[in-house]
């Protein structure tokens, strides 16, 4: 049949070069018998109801698919090289951090097209080999000179980086897709959820031999808009209240490894090593590590308050935060409560979700099954669950809904990338 064939023949493609398809991963040592044979009994059970396109040897075939769980967040699936000499060439600023690492990942699991890639970090990273698709890197030292001829640069490097390289990448023709805080509340900056508000960033393409800036929301509210927004658009948020808690991840490789060592230094009755946080964080939760202003929020909550506003283009919905560090290695997790203009009742809000692209629906009350950072950590989709009227307001003019999405993934790299995409 036309599934089997497509499947056949992605999983030859996948077999030479290692990418992930739909929900299920193949690996490189699968035979090609066996995993015909994992298609031919997995193909029947697809509900045709979300779209992907395989792209091949010219042809192209379409169909209307959706996994039930942790679907792909973008609309279409491709197959394809990714390393292509009429394909834009890239360049990957803190390529040895977490979030750079995990850039490189994405690219390879999206198929993302380019025709070179640079790895750049600081002068202390210079000089390091990097394997990257079966080819072998020197990373370089981040310089002036780094961005010419580079199409699209990735940045997650800092805000101070950020601040003094983005502007002379533009300056070389770059369009530079930053992950840090330096440019989002700049009026001149699309900052961009694909799912959410891609018409801000209509206006920039590559190839158009132009450079620009285009800044990544901040984690928590990557998560939380993902989820947020669809119901949104329906109902009209006047009021959101969220309280995060966040994983390790967010504060780079350095803090993940350092929750690591301390479980281990608690278990075994040591003194636990603080040097990131300057306090004990295994088996303990704070407040948000990042600076407390003179209003009594922190940064990392002002930071929801304003790219909400921004995002939304709306400066009259109110919202507040408070944000947790949890002793979670990677993935956050969001309590949201919404208040709306009009009524949205549960079911109506659940429906829209189980509908809403990135999002997976999780919200099984009698199994008391509901989402979880381990659940969502290395996956694309956002979850969402504890969907419930809040009894707190008349009618069906509130919600609350608990989400998970993984922070380094959709909440860095993941969103990132797929500005990078709409840019092509």
């Amino acid at each position: 049949s036309l599934y089997i064939y497509i499947y056949i023949y992605t999983l030859k493609r996948l077999q030479i070069y290692r990418h992930r398809l739909l929900k299920f991963e193949v690996d490189s040592s699968l035979s090609l018998s066996a995993a015909e044979s994992l298609l031919k009994m997995r193909a029947p059970t697809i509900p045709h109801n979300h779209h992907y396109q395989f792209l091949g040897g010219g042809a192209t075939f379409s169909r209307r698919l959706k996994p039930d769980l942790f679907r792909p967040t973008t609309a279409t699936f491709t197959v394809r090289m990714s390393l292509r000499e009429d394909a834009p060439s890239l360049a990957v600023v803190g390529v040895t951090g977490a979030v750079g690492q995990e850039f490189l990942s994405v690219i390879s699991d999206r198929s993302f097209p380019y025709s070179s890639i640079r790895m750049l970090a600081s002068k202390r990273s210079a000089g390091k080999h990097l394997t990257f698709e079966d080819k072998d890197y020197v990373v370089e030292e981040l310089t002036p000179e780094s961005f010419k001829g580079i199409d699209i640069a990735l940045f997650s490097a800092g805000g101070s980086i950020s601040k003094q390289f983005g502007p002379i990448a533009v300056d070389c023709g770059s369009i530079v897709v930053d992950n840090s805080s330096a440019f989002r509340m700049d009026p001149n900056v699309p900052l961009v959820i694909p799912e959410v508000n891609p018409e801000a960033m209509a206006h920039i393409k590559s190839g158009s031999g132009r450079g620009a800036l285009i800044a990544n929301p901040n984690c928590s509210t990557i998560i939380c808009l993902i989820a947020a927004t669809p119901l949104h658009q329906r109902a009209k948020v006047l009021r959101m209240v969220v309280s995060t808690y966040q994983a390790a991840s967010g504060a780079g490789a350095a803090a993940m490894e350092e929750l690591e060592q301390q479980t281990r230094e608690v278990l075994e009755g040591k003194q636990p090593t603080c040097k990131i946080f300057n306090q004990q964080y295994a088996f303990n939760l704070f407040s948000h590590n990042a600076p407390v202003l003179s209003n009594g929020y922190n940064e990392e909550e002002m930071k929801l308050v304003k790219e909400t506003r921004k995002i939304w283009s709306d400066t009259n919905v109110k919202v507040t935060a408070t944000c947790i560090r949890v002793p979670v290695m990677r993935a956050h997790a969001e309590s949201v409560n919404l208040q709306f203009e009009k009524p949205l009742d549960e079911d109506t809000a659940r429906d829209i979700l189980k509908n809403a692209p990135g999002v997976v629906v999780i919200d099984d009350r009698a199994s008391n099954h509901f989402p979880t950072p381990l659940e969502v950590s290395n996956k694309d989709d956002v979850a969402v669950g504890r969907i419930r009227r809040d009894v707190s307001q008349d009618g069906n003019y509130g919600l609350d809904i608990f989400v998970c999405g993984d922070q380094i993934r959709k909440g860095a790299a993941l969103n990132a990338v797929q500005i990078a995409e709409m840019l092509l």
